[in-house]
């Protein structure tokens, strides 16, 4: 038997049922999230084609994505650098 519970959400004036193991405020704010995005998309793009307004907000939210995961992988560069830079300053104090 599974823990999945059917959550309705509405996005962009549609009702979607959601069938998910997930926390229903998670999935309703997740609903939230692509609604604003389809919205922004919406105002953004004349163009009345649900499909075409869900693409570009995929994009966007895929654009985020992708920011997102290449500043962690900078910030754990730059990280990893000064880890570096300290170690090899604690050798120099530690051989003097």
């Amino acid at each position: 038997m599974s823990d999945d519970a059917v959550i309705s959400v509405e996005i962009h004036g549609q009702r979607y049922p959601i069938r998910s193991g997930l926390d229903q405020e998670y999935v309703a704010r997740l609903a939230q999230y692509v609604d604003e995005k389809m919205r922004a998309a919406a105002d953004s793009t004349p163009t009345g084609d649900s499909l075409r307004l869900a693409v570009l907000a995929a994009l966007n939210v895929a654009d985020e994505l992708f920011r997102c995961r290449d500043g962690t992988r900078a910030g754990n560069g730059e990280l990893a650098e000064r880890a570096g830079e300290l170690e090899r300053l604690l050798d120099r104090v530690l051989s003097a």
